[in-house]
C-alpha cells in the first residue's frame, strides 16, 4: 500500500512492494477460507469472504492514495493474525466438539460467528474511515484550488 512505500535496503524501485506482499497474504487467507469451506458452516464462509473482500478494497485503495497508519495496522492485523487465527483455531477442533457448549456457555460455532462478526464490523469501520479521509482530502483540495485561483477582493 502507498503508506508503506519507503525506500528499503535491498529492494529495487521496480522490485516487489509491500502492497503486493499484503495482497499475497490476503490471498493466502482467502485460500484458507475456500479450502476449509467444507468444514465450516456456510454463513461462516460468507462472513469470512465478506471480510476478505472489504480488506481487499482497502488494500486496493492504498495503491492509489496513502492511507493513514491506523487503517494500515488494522488491515495488517486482520490479515496476518486475527482472521487466520480464528479460522485455524476453529478448524483444529475435533468435529464432535463444535456444537458442544463450552465453559462460557457458547459452542465453538457460536464463538467463531461472534469473532467473525467483530472482524466484519472492524473491517467495515476501517473502510468507512478510508472513504471519509478520501472525501476530506477532496474537500481540502477544492478549498485550496478556490483560494489559489479565485480572484481576491483586493485585486484591481
Amino acid at each position: 500500500m502507498a503508506w508503506f512505500r519507503r525506500a528499503r535496503p535491498g529492494v529495487s524501485p521496480g522490485g516487489p512492494t509491500p502492497d503486493g506482499e499484503m495482497r499475497d497474504r490476503l490471498g493466502e487467507v482467502v485460500r484458507l477460507v475456500n479450502r476449509s469451506a467444507g468444514r465450516l458452516p456456510g454463513d461462516v464462509v460468507v462472513t469470512a469472504r465478506r471480510i476478505t473482500d472489504i480488506l481487499g478494497e482497502v488494500i486496493a485503495r492504498g495503491e492509489s492514495r496513502p492511507i493513514d497508519t491506523f487503517a494500515a495496522i488494522s488491515v495488517q492485523g486482520m490479515i496476518d493474525d486475527y482472521l487466520p487465527t480464528s479460522m485455524r483455531g476453529f478448524l483444529a477442533l475435533d468435529p464432535s466438539q463444535l456444537d458442544v457448549p463450552q465453559a462460557t456457555g457458547v459452542t465453538a460455532v457460536e464463538s467463531l460467528r461472534e469473532q467473525l462478526d467483530v472482524l466484519l464490523d472492524s473491517a467495515r469501520e476501517v473502510r468507512a474511515a478510508v472513504w471519509r479521509d478520501d472525501a476530506n482530502a477532496l474537500t481540502a483540495q477544492g478549498e485550496f484550488l478556490r483560494a489559489k485561483f479565485s480572484r481576491s477582493d483586493l485585486d484591481l
